[in-house]
């Protein structure tokens, strides 16, 4: 167990250090100069001089190898660099931003959760025929929806339409609730996918007919049987969603206005301060890291067989 733990986190290493670069290499090829752009205006009263020694103490001139062993060391340290469009440190700015971000990722995965449940529940309800078709047909109609656009419709329908949710000085929940839903219905999706095929492979077992020889109920055998093995291929999924959760997360809070690493990322992008856009890739690469680690260490809790194959491998 500890081994394997081991290597993942190894892995996990590996993929933090390779975002890492990825993200370095496209940052620096984007064209224009950040600091020019921010120093160089007629605004700013700068000389070409000052703007020269700005470009020295944020290490814009020095060559690309020499910039990216920096930024890495600086980042194996928790240092993230300054943000040129503010000045501050970019880890505070991630520490102000980021709560709100994860909060509306958590929200948004504990609703995917729920609807997953039940969308897999109702796909194997008995005498309902048009019911179970609707719920297997449901996860290819999710996931073909773009979170942009399922946004714009949320608030045009609840807002503008219904009235039934403010966006102008709404309440604390009000301004989650159409964020969270919007975010939630894509990655529903293919978690439901998942569960319902594990679900189908699970009901189709001789030990199900057993069951159902013996006088136990559809439900019954759905907890106590079947869910047991079509939860951790569903948990494994989950994991590997977590990374486009993060990515939805953005898109979702520049869509509804709200704060968090979205308008940190939109404002990055258009003031091209790539270091608060390496951070924030760094930091996704970070927690889908952290949630394919977790998913593995829950993987024997949701399936017993997979512990009982570890301590005979001992």
């Amino acid at each position: 167990m500890m081994q394997s733990i081991a290597v993942r986190a190894g892995q996990g290493l590996v993929v933090l250090l390779a975002a890492f670069t990825v993200a370095f290499a496209l940052l620096q090829a984007l064209p224009g100069d950040a600091v020019l752009i921010k120093f160089l205006g007629t605004d700013m009263g700068l000389t070409p001089e000052q703007v020269a020694d700005i470009r020295i103490a944020y290490g814009a001139d020095a060559p690309l190898w020499q910039q990216y062993l920096h930024t890495l060391g600086n980042f194996l340290s928790g240092e993230f660099g300054y943000s040129i469009r503010s000045g501050v440190p970019v880890a505070r700015l991630i520490a102000e931003n980021l709560p709100s971000t994860l909060l509306l990722a958590g929200l948004a995965f504990l609703l995917a959760c729920v609807l997953a449940a039940i969308l897999a529940a109702l796909s194997q309800v008995e005498g309902f025929g048009w019911v179970r078709a609707a719920a297997r047909s449901a996860p290819s109609v999710f996931v073909a929806v773009p979170v942009f656009w399922l946004g714009i419709m949320l608030i045009q329908v609840f807002s503008f339409t219904l009235g039934w949710v403010s966006i102008i000085a709404p309440e604390p929940w009000e301004e989650l609730l159409l964020p969270v839903v919007a975010l939630s219905i894509p990655i529903s999706a293919p978690i439901a996918g998942v569960l319902i095929r594990n679900l189908d492979a699970a009901m189709a077992e001789p030990f199900v007919a057993v069951a159902r020889a013996k006088g136990a109920r559809q439900g019954w055998v759905l907890r106590r049987h079947a869910a047991r093995v079509a939860l951790p291929p569903a948990a494994t999924m989950g994991g590997v969603l977590f990374g486009e959760l993060l990515g939805g997360a953005v898109v979702t809070e520049a869509v509804f206005g709200l704060g968090g690493l979205g308008g940190l990322t939109q404002q990055a992008v258009a003031n091209q301060d790539v270091a608060v856009l390496q951070a924030v890739v760094v930091i996704s690469a970070l927690g889908f890291v952290l949630v394919s680690l977790l998913v593995d260490l829950l993987h024997p809790l949701l399936d017993p067989r997979l512990g009982a194959r570890g301590v005979q491998a001992a």
